[in-house]
């Protein structure tokens, strides 16, 4: 018990220490690099003392543990949430063990879908490699390291990551503490940070997605198409602007037939007749929708080739700066008719799982209304 109360008051004086952390966000800009130092080193002292301090008290706890202890054991598992920078806790893979409060309102990204996804993921593709190799180093013991990095989300940004090692204790290996901060304006904090989203944006988005279904079933039924490409393209044009960024429209299953590309108006580094001169068969997302019939939704994707290459033989996903898409067969009674695929590009929101449901059932209607011109 005695070892306990010495651990609930160190633990008390780190809070006290973090509150103070807390204040200093105010301080001048210049002043913020030592404001960062004192940070990171509170997070040394939480890895090489409290830590393991708390797993030997927990290992060597019993069933009737008390209740204070037990509330001593949540305040340390609850400091880390609390911290007032952005900080995860990774392996030498980048694979997210754990994403604080601060982290998931500074990146846009929930912690529970954060967690076990590697965090280059969520960095925009050219800071990936170096973000990986400087992981490694850290956790190899060639010491800390800080770069700047971009997220995929806000690429105009730059963001300052440190990297710190760590070595759990009754851990084989080395795990890395990432502190993430703005490189151009204030530590960000958790009560800066953008809240839970309200209900009515919900109930906005949801009416949202019955207009588009309305207008989708208005598009098919309004007059009859005479080519199977002619729907495709009528139900693309819906799509395009309100839904997507990019509509890319694919005939067929066996033998592929690219019919329609719409794209944004002002994209420079990837023009439509390039997805056009693509040969559907190149690309593997496409591939994959037409022989196994299944919808794919990618959050940030991980696999740059995904979509293939276009004529420079830089990945389309890449050049079209990517942040969601959604590859959808048309399937009638089991037998695909088509493949549309839809990019979201930039900081727009990710396709959630409720419009990727909503995607399913027009593309239900899509593959009836071809069909009927067999």
């Amino acid at each position: 018990m005695a070892q306990t109360e010495e651990f609930g008051e160190e633990l008390a004086d780190f809070v006290r220490r973090v509150a103070e952390l807390k204040a200093a966000r105010s301080v001048p800009h210049d002043d913020l690099p030592t404001v960062l130092d004192t940070a990171i080193f509170e997070l040394d002292h939480v890895a090489g003392q409290l830590w393991p301090w708390y797993e030997r008290l927990t290992a060597t706890g019993t069933a009737g543990t008390s209740s204070a202890d037990r509330q001593e054991q949540q305040l340390l598992k609850g400091i880390f949430q609390r911290l007032p920078l952005p900080v995860a806790l990774m392996d030498r893979e980048t694979v997210v063990r754990r994403l604080n409060f601060a982290a998931t309102n500074f990146t846009g990204v929930r912690a529970g879908y954060a967690t076990g996804r590697p965090l280059t993921g969520f960095l925009a593709h050219p800071d990936r490699a170096a973000f990986r190799s400087q992981t490694a180093a850290v956790a190899r013991g060639d010491g800390d390291r800080s770069l700047t990095v971009h997220l995929q989300q806000r690429p105009a940004v730059p963001v300052r990551a440190t990297l710190t090692a760590l070595r759990p204790s009754g851990e084989p290996r080395t795990a890395v503490l990432v502190v993430l901060q703005s490189a151009d304006v204030r530590a960000p904090s958790a009560e800066g940070g953008p809240g839970p989203v309200p209900d009515l944006g919900e109930t906005t988005r949801h009416a949202a997605l019955m207009d588009l279904l309305d207008a989708m079933t208005t598009a098919l039924l309004s007059e009859p198409a005479r080519t199977r490409a002619a729907v495709l393209e009528r139900a693309a044009r819906v799509l395009h602007g309100r839904f997507a960024d990019w509509v890319v429209a694919d005939e067929g299953a066996a033998r592929l037939c690219r019919t329609t590309v719409l794209g944004p108006a002002d994209q420079r580094d990837v023009r439509a007749e390039d997805l056009e001169a693509q040969d559907p068969a190149a690309c593997p997302l496409v591939v994959e929708a037409a022989r196994g019939g299944s919808t794919a939704l990618q959050v940030r994707p991980e696999d740059p080739d995904a979509f293939g290459r276009d004529a420079s033989d830089a990945p389309v996903l890449v050049r079209a700066n990517v942040t969601s898409l959604l590859c959808v067969p048309l399937t009638l009674d089991g037998a695909v008719q088509g493949v549309l695929t839809l990019f979201r590009t930039g900081p727009r929101l990710a396709f959630s799982m409720a419009e990727a449901q909503a995607m399913d059932m027009m593309s239900r209607h899509i593959a009836l209304a071809m069909a009927k011109l067999d």
